[in-house]
């Protein structure tokens, strides 16, 4: 007799409940609504600030805590007043700000390429000093500068402002654009030199075009780092010849301010220039921020 073979055979799955299956989609729908919710909540309560001093700028005059929730009564006269009274000082601030931008990177830039492309002795330890300059507060840089200016005769200057807010801007700029610069291959380099171009031109026609978001970048961080500078200017202007817009916001409100709107109608022309350049530079910043982590 043969003997008898039995085949083991697996046993089927069962076959799923459709209503564990229902649950899973269901579950993560309500976790992404409440994930909404929460990042809504968060939205509005750190822009509601922001709403209201835009509302309390189209208020006629009266005090911000009786402004009403909601713009229904709109008057431009506190933007009127505003303009009359501090439209020299956002001229000013505007001035101060390109001027640090272009000083800024007209230094920042030849550096960083020396740094990032030369074989320099110390690169390591320049670094760390660049690093370690933007550890110290403003208020020392401030005090040291005021007694510089005073002996050369840069206070209230334009110029002055312009030397001060770029010692903020000029180390950022630098470990920016070296990071970047970095990572540029050494044969486009070497390429461009064979052809016969020099190291200026190498350096202008060659690096700086490639560093173009790495550039704006670092255009912009100077010019807000400019643009929202109070410190400097309170110690190195004593007069109201040169004075800023922060400055001059300052001074705008006193112990006895009746008539809010004009004051936050200066908040929101000044912060017009920032939202502006950043809704603009915003493609080139998510760019230029990540230019040089990966070689």
């Amino acid at each position: 007799m043969r003997p008898q073979i039995t085949t083991l055979t697996r046993p089927t799955a069962a076959t799923p409940r459709p209503r564990r299956a229902s649950r899973r989609p269901r579950a993560r729908r309500q976790s992404g609504i409440a994930h909404t919710v929460i990042g809504v909540a968060i939205l509005a309560v750190l822009l509601f600030p922001l709403y209201w001093t835009l509302n309390v700028s189209l208020q006629h005059s009266s005090g911000a805590v009786a402004t009403p929730w909601l713009p229904t009564d709109i008057s431009f006269h506190g933007y009127a007043e505003a303009l009359h009274d501090q439209g020299g000082h956002l001229l000013t601030s505007l001035v101060i700000a390109i001027g640090c931008v272009i000083f800024s990177l007209l230094i920042a830039a030849p550096a960083a390429y020396a740094l990032a492309q030369f074989r320099v002795r110390g690169t390591s330890a320049v670094l760390l000093l660049v690093l370690v300059s933007q550890m110290v507060p403003n208020i020392v840089v401030a005090n040291a500068l005021y007694g510089a200016y005073s002996n050369l005769g840069l206070l209230n200057s334009v110029w002055g402002l312009v030397v001060a807010d770029s010692s903020l801007g000029i180390p950022f700029a630098m470990l920016v654009l070296y990071a970047f610069m970095r990572s540029i291959p050494p044969s486009v380099i070497e390429a461009a030199q064979l052809d016969g171009a020099g190291p200026i031109r190498v350096f202008v026609s060659i690096v700086l075009p490639l560093c173009r978001n790495t550039l704006i970048t670092a255009a912009l961080f100077c010019f807000l780092f400019a643009w929202s500078d109070f410190l400097f200017a309170l110690t190195l202007t004593t007069t109201e010849d040169v004075r800023p817009v922060t400055l001059g916001l300052y001074t705008y409100v006193g112990a006895f301010v009746v008539d809010w709107s004009p004051v936050m109608a200066t908040a929101v022309m000044a912060s017009i220039p920032a939202v502006v350049l950043l809704v603009l530079a915003q493609r080139y910043v998510a760019a230029g921020t990540t230019a040089g982590a990966v070689k």
